[in-house]
């Protein structure tokens, strides 16, 4: 029976590397392609490639579970097509064993997948950031094509770009006093963390008085604030890219600063509850090889996978929004579509067995 249970597995494990390497070299090329619209004199096409290949392990880390989707339609449907699955039937292989036969792969599979999310994808996805924002920088105040803002109590702060090394390049603040009155601007070329506090470098300050401005120049400016370069290494990154106990530090630090932290919630929750949203869609996979594509072809499936991946992605972009509007938890956002799935797959395999 270990026999039978590696080789069911080994037949959906593969199959599960296959389409993940296809989807990925798609969503690789399709990145690749977009990033061309941004080349110019100073970010040239080593950048964009550089780019591109640093965000493969988010990539990897997102279509994880339309491949395990896909490919257990594929793997098992193999097996149902050369009338494998049959034979274990009517051999009394039990329902409940397969079932199980090709879980235990995809555990292991989610547990790479869940290092890959917690390890490498803030590493790799901070290094491509970074290497972007500087190759697009300039040397004038929020020129970046691409930069982060900050708000830190009455301080609004702008940085072209960061990189991972505790070194800030196009520093903007604004500072306003409590009724909403900007009091000064500045520009600083470069920032570093001296660890207690940051040194600014080549600062422009404006002061704006009452009937006048006041420019002030000053070759270092120290800036005492509560970021630090771990911190600002998450907000410089879009939320899904972060990990789970970065996303965890960042919702309670802008707790405590009274701001919405609605969508990392969203983000925190997708993340954790990832492994059981793929095993429900694999779930639902294995329901419908013994249900409703048992003796179809290789193409149905192949279409099958992908039209219930894209509406369950679609389902997951519409409700994780939805509760960032109407103020629902973004808990409820990431399970209903998983429970939906995976209710409708015990339904089915209930049927079948």
């Amino acid at each position: 029976m270990g026999k039978l249970d590696r080789y069911i597995g080994s037949s959906v494990f593969f199959a599960i590397l296959a389409i993940l390497g296809v989807i990925v070299g798609l969503a690789l090329l399709f990145a690749f392609i977009d990033e061309l619209g941004d080349i110019d004199a100073t970010y040239g096409l080593l950048d964009a490639i550089s780019y591109v290949l640093l965000t493969t392990p988010r990539r990897i880390y997102d279509m994880l579970p339309m491949a395990a989707l896909i490919g257990c339609l594929i793997g098992l449907g193999g097996l149902a097509s050369s009338s494998e699955l049959t034979i274990m039937r009517a051999a009394g292989v039990s329902l409940r064993r397969i079932v199980w036969a090709v879980m235990k792969p995809m555990l292991a599979l989610l547990l790479v997948g869940f290092l890959i999310g917690e390890y490498l994808v803030p590493i790799s996805e901070n290094q491509a950031q970074a290497g972007r924002a500087m190759a697009q920088r300039s040397g004038e105040a929020q020129s970046g094509k691409r930069g982060v803002w900050h708000r830190q109590d009455a301080e609004f702060v702008h940085i072209n770009a960061v990189q991972p090394n505790g070194v800030l390049f196009g520093v903007t603040r604004y500072r306003f006093d409590d009724q909403r009155h900007l009091l000064s601007s500045s520009f600083a070329q470069r920032a570093a963390y001296q660890g207690e506090y940051w040194q600014l470098e080549e600062v422009t300050t404006t002061h704006f008085r009452e009937r006048h401005t006041e420019v002030i120049d000053a070759a270092s400016e120290r800036w005492d604030v509560e970021l630090n370069p771990q911190l600002l290494g998450t907000v410089v990154m879009e939320p899904e890219a972060l990990s789970v106990s970065g996303l965890w530090r960042y919702i309670h630090y802008l707790s405590d600063q009274g701001l919405n932290n609605s969508r990392y919630w969203l983000a925190f929750w997708t993340k954790v509850l990832q492994p059981l949203v793929t095993a429900a869609l694999v779930l639902l996979a294995i329901s419908f090889v013994f249900g409703p594509l048992r003796s179809v072809t290789l193409g149905q499936r192949v279409f099958t996978g992908v039209l219930v991946g894209f509406v369950f992605r679609i389902a997951q972009d519409l409700l994780g929004p939805s509760s960032l509007v109407f103020g629902f938890s973004p808990l409820f956002a990431v399970l209903i579509p998983a429970s939906i799935c995976a209710v409708i797959g015990l339904w089915l395999l209930r049927r079948a067995g």
